[in-house]
Parts: structure tokens; C-alpha cells; sequence
């Protein structure tokens, strides 16, 4: 006999997001800021102590420390020519205080002009609220085309 199970809806509806989502939004306006001046503290910030990333080029790096040293060696390397404009595509808070949220990535020139038309990558980030304020806890970055 097949049992039915239940496909619930996880979404935290209850509570008034406003001031979650500018903070939210916040941490992304780092992050973009963070790439395109080349700023691995910026960049490391935002993310809790014991963050994972996996980077648009698969690999898994876990802990703030890795993070720190791996965004200091690619923005003074490969990525310090290249510049960026984020978009938050969407937020879902799960609970009160652990939210969702997708990012939409184009190439631009150094004068924010947009090479892309479409996305480049899509960041999945998920995030937590501890001590008044929200972290990143996790990261995944995937390329739309190569």
C-alpha cells in the first residue's frame, strides 16, 4: 500500500520581513562592492565562522579563514580585472531567522557598464540571523554558460 507522504510548504509568513530583506539586500550590496574594488574582507564579512562555498568552479571551501585566504588569493589573481553587477532575484525566509536567497550575476566593465544581457552565475546563498543581524552560512555559485 502507497503511503501519501505530505509535501509541505516551508515559508516563514508570520513574521514582517521588511527589515530583514534591506539587511539582506545589504550583505549583496557588500558583496558587489567587496568584487569590484577587490576587497577580501569585504568580501569574507559577511559569512559565519564556519561558512562553505562552493566557488563557480566547484570547489568546496569551508571555514571563514579558508574563505578569507582563498578571496584574497583570487581577487589580487585571476579575478582582479573582472567586475560585476549583482542582483537579488529572491528571498524566502524558512524561519524567522534562516532565509534563502538567489543572486543573479552579469559581467560589467570597470565602469559598471553591463557586458551581460543575461546572467553569467546564480548564487545560491543561505543565510542566518544570529546576534541581531544576518550571516552567510552557505554559498553555491553556478555558471549559466560557459
Amino acid at each position: 500500500m502507497a503511503m501519501s507522504i505530505p509535501n509541505p510548504v516551508v515559508e516563514d509568513t508570520a513574521t514582517d520581513h521588511e527589515p530583514d530583506v534591506a539587511a539582506i539586500e545589504q550583505v549583496i550590496a557588500d558583496t558587489e562592492t567587496a568584487f569590484n574594488t577587490n576587497d577580501p574582507d569585504l568580501l569574507t564579512a559577511h559569512f559565519t565562522r564556519n561558512a562553505t562555498v562552493v566557488n563557480a568552479m566547484g570547489v568546496q571551501i569551508s571555514g571563514w579563514d579558508a574563505l578569507l585566504e582563498s578571496n584574497r588569493k583570487g581577487l589580487a589573481g585571476f579575478l582582479r580585472e573582472e567586475y560585476a553587477k549583482y542582483e537579488l532575484s529572491d528571498i524566502t525566509f524558512l524561519r524567522p531567522d534562516v532565509a534563502i536567497a538567489h543572486k543573479h550575476a552579469r559581467a560589467t566593465t570597470a565602469d559598471g557598464e553591463l557586458i551581460d544581457v543575461d546572467p553569467a552565475m546564480i548564487a545560491l546563498y543561505v543565510l542566518v540571523k544570529e546576534q541581531g543581524r544576518w550571516w552567510v552560512a552557505a554559498r553555491q555559485n553556478t555558471l549559466t554558460r560557459s
